[in-house]
C-alpha cells in the first residue's frame, strides 16, 4: 500500500457565494473596529475572493457569444466585444 489517503473533493464555491463573502468582508473592514491582525486576515481573504470572482467573470465572458447575420443571410456566432459595442 502507498499510504495515500483520498481526500474528499471540496465543492467549488459559486461566484455569487464568493461575491457575498467579499461584500461582507468589505463591510466588516469599513464598519468594524478590528485589530490589525484580524483586518489583515480579512484583507487577504478579500484579495483571494476578488481574484476568484475575476477569474469566474473572465471565463463567463469568454463563453458569451454574439449571434450575427452574414451577408449571405446565414447566422454565425462570434465572441462578444463589449468595448466595441459602446
Amino acid at each position: 500500500m502507498t499510504g495515500k489517503k483520498s481526500t474528499p473533493k471540496r465543492k467549488e464555491k459559486s461566484f455569487e457565494e464568493a461575491l457575498r463573502k467579499l461584500e461582507k468582508i468589505v463591510r466588516d473592514l469599513e464598519e468594524s473596529d478590528l485589530s490589525l491582525e484580524a483586518a489583515l486576515k480579512k484583507f487577504e481573504e478579500g484579495i483571494e475572493l476578488s481574484q476568484f470572482c475575476t477569474q469566474k467573470l473572465t471565463r463567463a465572458e469568454e463563453r458569451v457569444k454574439k449571434l450575427i447575420k452574414t451577408a449571405e443571410g446565414e447566422f454565425k456566432t462570434q465572441p462578444l466585444d463589449l468595448e466595441a459595442e459602446e
